[in-house]
């Protein structure tokens, strides 16, 4: 049973930073590349980030781009997120998944963690 545990969301001012976790289990964590998504209220989620199986390729949504860093232990089957310079608009629940071949789409569609709150205040 695939299980994501995301946490280290919080409110902070703009200009302020977190670090995210996501904690996996239930499937072969290094088989995958892993992505960061978020969803703010009444938006579609998206995809924030990407980070390759050996975590050296990593690939962002351009409003992120400088600002966010992806990076991943394969000894720990963990993703994180680090995120500077946060913007209001950064505010949304942050989720992870591992992204299926050759696209930025959630490889578990369905497993979804209970997510992490990002609020941004200006």
């Amino acid at each position: 049973q695939v299980q994501l545990r995301e946490s280290g969301g919080g409110s902070v001012q703009a200009g302020g930073s977190l670090r995210l976790s996501c904690a996996t289990s239930g499937y072969p964590f290094t088989s995958y590349y892993m992505g960061w998504f978020r969803q703010a209220p009444d938006k579609e989620r998206e995809t924030v980030a990407r980070i390759n199986v050996d975590g050296s390729i990593a690939v962002y949504i351009p409003s992120v781009q400088d600002r966010f860093t992806i990076s991943r232990d394969n000894a720990k089957n963990t993703v994180y997120l680090q995120m500077n310079s946060l913007k209001p608009e950064d505010t949304a629940m942050y989720y992870c998944n591992p992204v299926a071949p050759g696209t930025f789409a959630p490889a578990f569609p369905i497993d979804w963690g209970q997510g992490t709150q990002v609020t941004v205040s200006s």
